[in-house]
This record gives structure tokens, sequence and C-alpha cells, in this order.
């Protein structure tokens, strides 16, 4: 009788936790959406109309409200990062493509489940979760009805849709007339981080802000000595897109600013 031979494999090991991840390759979806197509979106009419304990039902009664937006979260790469670091402050990405905002919602919702069954000596991000969430807006459309005036105390924008040909420019993330509207929402001293890989849309995106008003440029040393290092460095390395840019070896464009409070004559 032939030898049965035997199977050196081993089964994979089963981690509850990690089975409860959801896979990107079941959520494709285009690179960019075009902002100015019509998406079909559901919108609260203002900030007040939205119940906020549908998205951190761990705070609600709290009274608190989103103070960090990440404007395209991508696949929620900075959420995730920041979530353990600021467990007591609120987050809200906001995403276009409805594919990718499923994809956030369900992971995060499958890092609570983590968090809830998690053991009593698991690493402190397992207690978290519960601060972040998304929604599927149009920023560039939208943003003043998801955020009150002075509520948000910083705003990503990180790797955006370069937008790179020139009649295009105008659906950039960055320009005039939206900085309005971050002005609005971003109470003073409240910082947007900016990072891209396109050293034009860089340049862009600085000298629009450096143009307004009511931002002012504060750089990467200065944050880092005001204990903003750990937002810094999520910047840097936490989403899809910077850690592409590393392992292409390709250079990170940094530009951040603080809202200021212009003084009344």
């Amino acid at each position: 009788m032939a030898k049965r031979k035997r199977d050196n494999k081993q089964e994979p090991e089963t981690n509850p936790a990690v089975a409860l991840l959801p896979q990107k390759k079941h959520y494709r979806q285009r690179a960019h959406a075009n902002p100015f197509s019509d998406h079909s979106l559901d919108y609260p009419p203002s900030p007040i109309d939205i119940d906020w304990a549908t998205h951190y039902p761990a705070y609600a009664n709290t009274g608190k409200l989103p103070e960090f937006a990440d404007v395209g979260c991508g696949f929620g790469g900075l959420l995730i990062a920041l979530a353990p670091l600021f467990p007591d402050t609120l987050m809200l990405g906001m995403e276009i493509r409805v594919q990718v905002s499923q994809y956030v919602q369900d992971r995060i919702a499958a890092l609570r489940v983590t968090a809830a069954t998690a053991e009593p000596t698991a690493p402190a991000a397992a207690a978290h979760y519960q601060n972040i969430s998304v929604v599927r807006a149009n920023a560039m459309k939208f943003l003043p009805n998801y955020f009150a005036k002075h509520s948000l105390t910083s705003l990503f924008f990180l790797f955006p849709d370069p937008h790179f040909k020139s009649r295009k420019h105008k659906a950039r993330i960055i320009s005039p007339t939206l900085l309005a509207e971050y002005a609005y929402a971003l109470r003073p001293g409240g910082i947007v981080y900016t990072i891209t890989d396109v050293k034009d849309l860089h340049e862009w995106m600085k000298s629009h802000l450096e143009d307004f008003p009511l931002f002012e440029y504060v750089d990467e040393e200065t944050l880092r000595a005001e204990g903003k290092g750990p937002i810094i460095d999520a910047v840097y390395t936490s989403t899809e897109e910077g850690r592409k840019v590393e392992r292409n070896k390709g250079d990170k464009w940094l530009a951040c600013f603080k809202r200021i409070e212009v003084q009344r004559q």
C-alpha cells in the first residue's frame, strides 16, 4: 500500500478579531470621484439636525461634538491611528465614494466589537474606536451642514485628488471660496493639516492658505513643540496613500495653518 503523503501545511490560525475586519477587495471603487456630479447624497439640513448618538453611542448624552474632521478620509487610516491617542475627542471622516465610505463604516464597527471582547490586558488601542465615525458626504458642498461655527479643532486634507489639468483646478479641495467655509467651522487656534506627494498641489494649497486672512502658516517644529507630534506622525504615515508614497520612495509635502482671530477695529 502506498504511503499517504504527509501534509505539512498548517491550518491558518483563526483569529476572531481579524476575521471581523472587512477586506478591501470586497469594496472596489475608483481612485477619485467627481465632486460636481450628483451623487444622490442624503445630508442634514444643519448640524443641529444630526443625531450624533448614532455615530458615537458610547458618548450619547455627553453633549460632545466632533472636533477632528478628515475630509476625503479614504480607507480611514488617520481616524484609526488617532482614535486611541485622543479617546475623548470625537472624530468624523467624510468620504464621497460609496464603497470606500462603507468600508470605513464596517471597519469601525468591527474594531468596536473587537475592543468590546478584548482581554483586560489588551493594548490600550483596543479600548477605543468609539470616538470615530464616517459619513458619505461631499465636503465641497455640504461641510457646513455637518459642523457648526468654530466647532472643529483640527481639519485634515491628506493626499487629496491633484486634479492635474488646469481646467479641473476648480475641483481642488483647497480654494478661496472653500477656505471661507473651513475658517467658519474651525475655531481660533485650530489647525488645518495638508499633505501631498504632488509638489504643484502642495504649492497651490499653501499659497491659497497663505493668502487667506484667517489662516497663518505654522511650521512642523512649532506644532511638535506644542504637543502635536503624534498628529503630525499620523498625517505622514497612517493613510494608504502615505504608505504607498513611502514604498515608492517619493516625497511628501506638509503644510499646516492655524486659524487666527482677526481683531476688529
